[in-house]
């Protein structure tokens, strides 16, 4: 008869001033995501520096959403690897430094590139995006230290409300003084490169004072290369040990495939097929971030009550509510107008669907995040935070790369229905997974292996 494990300590919770600067980064990096791939420069890419070549801009967009794949699968070749060293030499803040430094660099060049200077571009985007997620997966791996799992959910939410806190400042001073992504105006608009990189070069600094680096280093005594593959030949051996860890990061990869597509083509969604005025895309701006952000911290503190799966699955029924909006926009408010009078415009309900897809956006990235957070042993969270790296990431490759090839062929308006199939099946693998299970799964190889 097999021993029965001893009982592992509970992690105990972090200070606050830790927690705020590991929540610091996602505040920092927000004017990255927010202003280079969501909303400014991805519209200046496709509209301006691509151009209109008579084909509605489906070459641009087909260019962008490849650029964006490549760094993606990027990260997926590396992201597992590095979080193999990561745990093996206990050096997540160093791997972040570095993602970090490449972040800001790559992205202040992007001042460089003009109309017509679509190669370089591209490459400034695979590097920029490239290291800017694999710091997403090392900021992550630090969760599982701050906190015992009853807690995990609300420090994750904080860091994403806090994230969206940030995007919003970042989106002000944008809308202030740089103005909106067009031609005429591009002397200006091209300081968002350098402006994005400063706001994540200062503001992240907090991050590397406050967080402290657990774990002990092991001798290195192999080349890290091979600590590195053979970490990873183990752990995947290891994950028939945490089934649902496994069924959970499939079901993660569905559900980010449509999350990324969103993030790369709303803001040109809204361009090219809502035709939006300026006032209504800023007005975008900021309803986008303050509600992604009420949704991050507000489904934070609830999942740690009802459970972060059923939070979970909730959030990508809204996922599916906020898509369907997305698409209908344009025929619902033909038809207000028609049985009910309203003189509305497209571009003014756009703006209530956007509510529904940040409260979306926010609460299930903060749930997926703390999820793997619970599913996770203290000592290799390193590298289960790599595997979900490269879970969103591949997501990342499959959508963009498939609603680029679609929208070629179908156009932009009908290809982002795929998001709600690659949501629904997300729903359908995830009901698979049992939360108790998954984190008795992390206790007991904790208890067999010492924290």
């Amino acid at each position: 008869m097999s021993p029965i494990p001893a009982a592992v300590p509970t992690t105990p919770r972090a200070s606050r001033k830790e927690i705020l600067g590991w929540a610091m980064f996602d505040f920092a990096n927000q004017a990255y995501t927010l202003l280079i791939i969501t909303v400014v420069f991805g519209e200046l890419f496709t509209t301006v520096i691509v151009g209109d070549r008579g084909d509605g801009y489906r070459l641009a967009n087909f260019l962008w959403s490849l650029a964006l794949a490549v760094s993606y699968l990027l990260v997926v070749v590396t992201g597992p690897l590095c979080g193999a060293v990561m745990d093996y030499r206990a050096a997540k803040k160093g791997f972040l430094f570095v993602s970090y430094l490449a972040t800001v660099a790559t992205t202040a060049m992007l001042y460089f590139v003009a109309p017509g200077y679509v190669m370089l571009g591209l490459a400034l985007i695979v590097v920029s995006n490239y290291a800017y997620s694999m710091g997403e997966s090392f900021i992550a791996a630090f969760l599982p230290d701050l906190g015992p799992p009853e807690d995990l959910g609300k420090i994750s939410g904080f860091g994403w409300a806090l994230g969206y806190v940030g995007g919003l400042f970042a989106a002000g001073f944008t809308l202030v003084a740089l103005g909106e992504a067009t031609a005429e105006n591009f002397e200006r608009i091209r300081w968002v490169g350098p402006f994005a990189a400063g706001f994540f070069l200062v503001t992240a600094i907090p991050t590397f004072l406050w967080v402290k680096e657990r774990g002990t280093p092991q001798p290195p005594g192999k080349p890290y290369r091979e600590i590195a593959l053979e970490r990873v030949s183990t752990t995947l051996h290891e994950l028939r040990r945490f089934r649902d860890l496994g069924i959970f990061l499939v079901s993660l990869l569905f559900s980010m495939a449509g999350v990324y597509i969103i993030i790369a083509f709303a803001f040109i969604y809204g361009a090219q097929v809502i035709g939006w005025d300026e006032s209504v895309r800023n007005i975008m701006f900021i309803i986008v971030q303050i509600t992604a952000a009420a949704g991050a911290l507000g489904f934070g503190f609830i999942q740690d009550r009802i459970g972060t799966r059923v939070t979970y699955l909730f959030t990508l029924g809204l996922w599916v509510a906020a898509i369907l909006a997305i698409w209908a926009t344009p025929e619902v408010t033909a038809f207000l107008h028609a049985r009910f009078g309203l003189d509305w415009e497209a571009q003014h309900l756009f703006l209530v669907v956007g509510c529904l897809a940040g409260l979306s956006l926010g609460s299930s990235q903060s749930a997926s995040r703390a999820l793997v957070g619970l599913f996770s042993p203290s000592r290799k969270a390193a590298e289960f935070f790599g595997f979900w790296g490269l879970a969103n990431k591949l997501a990342g490759v499959i959508g963009i790369i498939g609603l680029g090839l679609l929208q070629s062929l179908v156009g932009l308006k009908a290809s982002i229905l795929l998001c709600v199939v690659l949501f629904v099946i997300a729903i359908l693998v995830c009901l698979a997974v049992d939360q108790a299970r998954g984190q008795q799964a992390a206790r007991d190889w904790e208890a067999r292996n010492g924290r």
